[in-house]
């Protein structure tokens, strides 16, 4: 019997062109969290208001919501290198002229605006080329694996640090270190990623790509497996209450916090190590469901160990989502690629925010966070199921549902 061996994400970061794209994201990643931290600590410390520092961190979800499903477009009508060097070399840009000290409080919300809108083709181009640079399978799902883990881990040390960075040096000099990351992002890009012609004609309609997706019954049962996700993440949204019902310490909060993401990484490695991309593919239904599942664990009010092991549970079934994201990129033509993963990614984070809304809007009514969390995890099961059993089918009625692209 012939035997084959899966190649590991080492494998995929021997790619240059890879390891070049992926470090350019995580700084993007790394940025953003940055941003976000300086924008609400000079808001604050210039306004005295809670509620417009609030305001300014909000403010930095839109853009990427509406550019997500309009700008996308973009990766597929230009060059994907170009997309990246030049949304980078604007992103750097418009950080900049927010460095400036004594800048505007208003003009800082545009600005800030105006870099994470820019960012919004970028993310749809590196999605797209990435599935261009391997066309193996195996290979691609372990680059996205790698994007999976550094995404979450850099996003909580951006979080972690960002604070530490932003009062050490100041607004002004986080800002400016920020920007000239991004900069050197755009050259490192330009350099070392080698150039492609655009992957579309551009004489389609500009949201053809979303109508090709809708047509598709098999991306749209993905589309629904990753929307799943949302409820998943009510507990983020109750970390607060959810330590105090536990009998919690205050600090707990950040260990309730960082759990998912933790399992979701641990998660990710063994999918990784030892499940083969067919494999994982087969298992999305069950593993679809599990996180919502455990969430059920919450209706006995467990304790604060109990409850740290079945987030980090939870998460390290979530990584279910890195599958799914993969499969719906190969499964869509390269002509198509940008704008469909930037409706892909926009669903993924409406979801996100819609399921925390939610969590909260239950927590309201039912007067406990832990019984919040039990009622989204029981619409987690019962949305979750007819999904899963529509996903076996897609698998035994598509001939190319476990082969390659």
């Amino acid at each position: 019997m012939k035997t084959t061996t899966r190649p590991s994400m080492g494998a995929a970061l021997a790619n240059r062109e890879f390891r070049t794209v992926w470090l350019a994201e995580a700084q993007s990643v790394l940025g953003d969290q940055l941003t976000t931290v300086a924008l609400a600590l000079t808001v604050y410390h210039r306004t005295g208001s809670a509620l417009w520092s609030a305001v300014a961190y909000a403010l930095t979800f839109l853009p990427a919501l509406a550019g997500g499903l309009g700008l996308a477009q973009l990766a597929d009508r230009y060059p994907r290198r170009t997309i990246l060097v030049v949304t980078a070399a604007v992103q750097a840009g418009f950080i900049a002229v927010m460095a400036i000290p004594g800048t505007p409080v208003v003009w800082l919300c545009v600005l800030v605006m105006l870099a994470r809108l820019a960012g919004a083709p970028s993310n749809a181009a590196q999605n797209a080329l990435t599935r261009e640079i391997f066309t193996d399978d195996e290979l691609y799902l372990r680059s996205q694996d790698i994007r999976g883990i550094t995404t979450n881990t850099t996003m909580l040390a951006g979080l972690a640090l960002g604070g530490v960075i932003v009062t050490a040096a100041g607004p002004s000099l986080a800002l400016a270190l920020d920007a000239l990351t991004f900069a050197v992002s755009a050259l490192a890009l330009h350099h070392w990623v080698r150039p492609r012609p655009a992957a579309g004609d551009g004489d389609g309609s500009w949201f053809g790509a979303i109508h090709w997706v809708a047509a598709q019954r098999r991306l749209r049962v993905l589309l629904g497996l990753s929307w799943l996700v949302g409820l998943a993440m009510v507990p983020a949204g109750l970390a607060a209450p959810l330590a105090r019902e536990i009998g919690a310490p205050d600090q707990a909060v950040g260990w309730l916090l960082a759990a998912d993401p933790l399992g979701f990484a641990l998660g990710v490695f063994v999918l990784s190590r030892y499940v083969s991309a067919s494999s994982r593919r087969r298992s999305v239904g069950v593993l679809a469901v599990v996180p919502t599942a455990l969430l059920l664990a919450f209706g006995l009010r467990p304790e604060l160990v109990l409850a740290l092991g079945v987030l980090a549970l939870a998460g390290a079934a979530g990584a279910y989502i890195i599958t799914v994201g993969a499969t719906f990129i190969t499964w869509v033509p390269n002509e198509l690629r940008g704008g469909a993963g930037g409706l892909y990614r926009t669903g993924l984070r409406v979801a996100q925010g819609v399921g925390v809304a939610f969590g909260g809007l239950l927590a309201q009514w039912s007067g406990t966070a832990t019984t919040a969390i039990m009622i989204a995890g029981a619409a987690g099961v019962v949305l979750g199921v007819p999904l899963a059993v529509a996903w076996g089918r897609v698998l035994g009625t598509d001939s190319d549902a476990t082969g390659t692209d």
